[in-house]
């Protein structure tokens, strides 16, 4: 049995967390309406207006004119999430994040000690509620996919188990858009094919769907019965580390873009340095309106962890892309591969770094390099130690 715990509205919660006058009203986590910001989290005070994760966040404000709206606090949230991992730790070694607040744990290994997965997932959620004062969704099932659905099923707060005998009771109600890699266009195709629930899909052969959706087609066919032999892999294991982010509403504006694409870069530089690997192809992923999809990557010199060159290098492949050309994407996602030994540099011999480095477009080396491995190790165990006063750099605001 697999465990799938995703936190329940992550930095919102961390922030009515830490500003407790805040709870229960409708708050959102993002940029600002009259700088064309996106929401970057929505309490579930604000979700009763309409209001989700990646909306613009002037429209926003026209579902709530009382909408509070907060500036992310990238580092706070890290500092919970490496807490999280934390209390996952304490269970299993076999952690596979998906972003700061979700990851999917294996903890087959660990049952003897701790009882059976069930209980397993039942401690961990108490544990964050009473260590941490956040709650989690926890599914509970044979696989990833169902651990996913599973979790989902019950939010907020819900604590879902799928046993092997009720897979088929739990999915056949669910629309088949429910189903990984069934998108908007292939949803309206299958509706139009009169394919309306997972049970309607579980009537069908796989050959049908292979032959009407090509290589996915066989994939549909196993997960409407249920079937995901995926198994967790850890950051350590991965062949690449990825965030990325699918909007409400079309963006058609650079700024935006690089604004979510930097949110993005420091959770994907959070795990590498969290899991002690350093990287070197930086990958950016766009998905248009219509649907269609292009990868750029870049392969860098070096192996590294620092957010400032991973940043500055993937602001790059972004500008090569869309700038000076009309856009209007749906999707953005940063990540990293081809991963290498982390060896920690040398500090110079006064062993300071300059924690007031702007975060600008600039080439680094030499000691310019050495001083942001420092800035961000140190920054790590700054936040790690003191968290509301944690750092952040001026870019992320």
């Amino acid at each position: 049995m697999i465990l799938h715990i995703d936190m329940d509205a992550f930095y919102a919660s961390v922030e009515e967390r830490e500003k407790p006058e805040l709870k229960g009203r409708p708050l959102i986590v993002g940029g600002r309406p009259e700088g064309r910001g996106v929401v970057a989290a929505a309490n579930y005070a604000a979700r009763e207006f309409g209001i989700r994760s990646a909306m613009p966040s002037a429209r926003a404000v026209r579902l709530c004119p009382d909408l509070i709206i907060l500036s992310p606090r990238g580092e706070l949230y890290s500092r919970f999430s490496r807490q999280i991992r934390e209390i996952f730790r304490r269970y299993t070694p076999l952690i596979e994040p998906l972003s700061l607040d979700e990851a999917f744990l294996d903890v087959s290994g660990s049952e003897k000690l701790y009882g059976a997965t069930e209980l397993i997932g039942r401690r961990i959620k108490e544990e964050i509620k009473s260590e941490l004062g956040l709650i989690a969704s926890v599914g509970v099932a044979p696989n990833k996919f169902l651990a996913k659905l599973a979790s989902d099923h019950e939010k907020p707060d819900g604590f879902t188990v799928i046993h092997k005998d009720q897979v088929h009771a739990f999915l056949d109600p669910l629309p088949v858009g429910r189903l990984w890699g069934v998108g908007q266009s292939a949803e309206r195709r299958l509706l139009h094919m009169g394919i309306t629930t997972v049970k309607d899909m579980r009537k069908k052969s796989s050959d049908f769907l292979e032959q009407e959706f090509g290589g996915i087609g066989n994939r549909l066919w196993q997960l409407s019965h249920g079937i995901d032999d995926r198994p967790v892999v850890t950051d350590s294991e991965a062949k690449s580390i990825s965030h990325e982010t699918t909007f409400v509403a079309d963006i058609t504006n650079l700024e935006t873009i690089e604004s979510v694409a930097l949110a993005l870069t420091e959770g994907v530089c959070f795990r590498l340095r969290d899991a002690g690997l350093l990287a070197k192809t930086v990958n950016l992923k766009i998905r248009y309106h219509d649907f269609s999809t292009v990868n750029r990557s870049k392969t860098l010199e070096k192996y590294t962890n620092g957010t400032l060159e991973i940043w500055n290098t993937l602001r790059q492949l972004i500008s090569d892309l869309l700038a000076n050309r009309s856009f209007s994407v749906r999707l953005v996602g940063a990540g990293v591969s081809n991963f290498g030994e982390n060896k920690c540099l040398e500090t110079d011999s006064t062993g300071q770094v300059d924690l007031f480095t702007n975060f600008v477009e600039k080439n680094i080396s030499g000691q310019d390099e050495q001083k942001q491995d420092q800035l961000d190790r140190l920054s790590d165990e700054i936040r790690r130690k003191y968290g509301k006063n944690s750092i952040r750099r001026g870019k992320s605001f």
